[in-house]
């Protein structure tokens, strides 16, 4: 049924079905914070180095593409129900796995929950995403924006907890972690008994290799290659001396077989650009984020840490209420907005890098957060404009380039970035203190070689920075000193981001403006 409003649902339900979904995100975004919040005490009970907890937290989001992905896949042909209920069973068993975790499997419980947990969140954005998408077909970057401000409400709502429970009333990590369960309920509850539209694709009787020929060969290889990248990661636990090898053979049989799929169609250059993008999305956006906590708390107090992720939660959470005000008043297509948002973005990371006091981070990290604001609901707001063919095969693989991007690319290189950085630091200025204070594994990233590449010893730095300042020793004060400049380089390194993204964007706006202007286009109109 569709309403006189042009901008308005065209299901009687539909303002049910988006805010189910956006509490479903806000549970993602309540365990995200609260699993940032604990990485320090996983740290110390562990001893865990920055790149183990980079990884951990990366499974955190890579996992999510073969949800969202296989999610966006099967969607119309099994129904949303089913899928809203394997998520809600992926949820449960991930807290399971990991407050298995014990001093004897650590690492592989918290890995594998964490997997799990995105696994589950990635299945319920393949749900949201193209629901929301469908029932306001004439307003998408608006309603986009308004699902997904759950999830900076979910780290707000996480960073919170996490300051009361865990920096006030003290409380096991096992414990502030199970409260994601809380709003798992209620987005089951609110789904449950509802009836949905099928994506306009679906509904046109679109078969799924039509749906596919826009992504093509040249979309499905940046999933591939990302998905190559996590293969031979988790596979090094099983044949260290041929991991990689199977990984890029696992994502060449996928390119493959996506090419069966299409007839080999290359499908669309400016999806394939867009995809790229994306990736660098997921790794500026999410992989800062899974450890933006970790970073402010050493360059001031954990207490401020948690101050400032809310800061910058809250901010993300407010605009998000505000993109279709923006287009309206600022006259900004999507494109144009996501290219201010980019600039807006760097120049925050680039200040933030040299913050000094509690108040210029506020300044600082706050306008990296109007950056960060529309990036991932906007792109996808795009893709349902200029290929409303692809249904929600498209968005779903976008979204799962962009949180494979964060979980193998961003959070694990912000962790390399800051063990390097350190542990280069500390050997400047003592060779031998840099020996005495190592990290036990050495940290690797994208296959570079992991030679002379050490971060600092994740207890004894703790321990150091727990000491107050005037009654440091002369080694803990080195400590924390290369710790917190190891933090700083790495906010400078991933200002690039950013710089790359708004390079591309002008880009992008050139194109649109050579072929007419952006606009939505018709089922009818899109163009492999």
């Amino acid at each position: 049924m569709t309403t006189s409003d042009t901008s308005g649902p065209i299901v009687p339900n539909a303002h049910r079905l988006l805010w189910a979904g956006f509490m479903a995100i806000l549970a993602a975004g309540v365990g995200f914070a609260i699993r940032g919040g604990i990485l320090d005490n996983w740290a110390s009970e562990f001893s865990f180095n920055a790149q183990q907890l980079g990884s951990i937290t990366g499974a955190g989001l890579s996992g999510f593409c073969f949800g969202i992905i296989i999610g966006g896949v099967i969607v119309d042909k099994i129904g949303y129900g089913k899928l809203v209920v394997l998520a809600l069973v992926g949820h449960i068993l991930s807290a399971l796995v990991t407050f298995s975790a014990g001093p004897s499997n650590a690492y592989t419980m918290l890995f594998w929950g964490s997997f799990i947990f995105a696994y589950a969140n990635g299945t319920l954005e393949a749900v949201a995403n193209p629901l929301v998408a469908t029932i306001f077909p004439n307003n998408r970057t608006h309603y986009l924006n308004i699902l997904h401000a759950s999830w900076p409400a979910g780290l707000v709502i996480g960073s919170a907890l996490g300051w009361v429970l865990d920096d006030q009333l003290k409380w096991a990590w096992q414990y502030q972690l199970a409260l994601y369960l809380l709003p798992t309920a209620l987005y089951a509850i609110m789904f449950f008994g509802q009836s949905f539209p099928k994506s306009e694709a679906a509904a046109s009787g679109t078969s799924f290799a039509d749906m596919y020929k826009s992504v093509g060969l040249l979309g499905s290889l940046v999933a591939c290659y990302l998905l190559s990248l996590f293969f031979g990661d988790i596979l090094k636990g099983f044949f260290p001396d041929y991991a990689n090898l199977i990984g890029y053979a696992i994502g060449g049989a996928l390119l493959i077989a996506s090419g069966l799929i299409t007839n080999f169609s290359m499908g669309s250059l400016v999806l394939f650009v867009l995809f790229i993008t994306h990736a660098l999305v997921g790794s500026v956006e999410l992989g800062t984020d899974s450890w933006i906590q970790n970073i402010t708390g050493n360059l001031f107090t954990s207490e401020q840490g948690k101050y400032l992720f809310l800061w910058t939660s809250a901010i993300m959470f407010g605009l998000r209420f505000c993109a279709h005000w923006i287009e309206n008043t600022l006259k900004l297509k999507p494109i144009a907005l996501l290219l201010a948002c980019s600039v807006i973005a760097c120049i925050g990371l680039n200040l933030a890098s040299g913050m000094q006091t509690f108040g210029m981070a506020l300044i600082a990290l706050g306008i990296y957060a109007v950056g960060k604001t529309f990036f991932w609901p906007t792109m996808l707001a795009v893709v349902g404009d200029r290929y409303p063919k692809s249904g929600a095969v498209a968005m779903s693989i976008m979204g799962g380039i962009g949180m494979l991007s964060a979980g193998l690319i961003g959070g694990p290189g912000l962790g390399y970035c800051k063990d390097r950085f350190a542990g280069e630091e500390l050997r400047r200025a003592d060779a031998s203190l840099a020996e005495k204070y190592k990290a036990e594994t050495p940290s690797t990233f994208l296959n570079i070689p992991a030679t002379e590449v050490f971060g600092l010893n994740g207890k004894a730095t703790e321990d150091a920075r727990e000491v107050s300042k005037a009654e440091r020793t002369a080694e803990q004060q080195s400590l924390v000193t290369a710790s917190e400049t190891g933090d700083r380089t790495t906010l400078r390194i991933d200002s690039f981001i950013p710089a790359t993204m708004a390079l591309i964007y002008l880009g992008l706006m050139l194109y649109y403006k050579s072929i007419g202007g952006y606009r939505p286009l018709r089922i009818d109109e899109e163009q492999v």
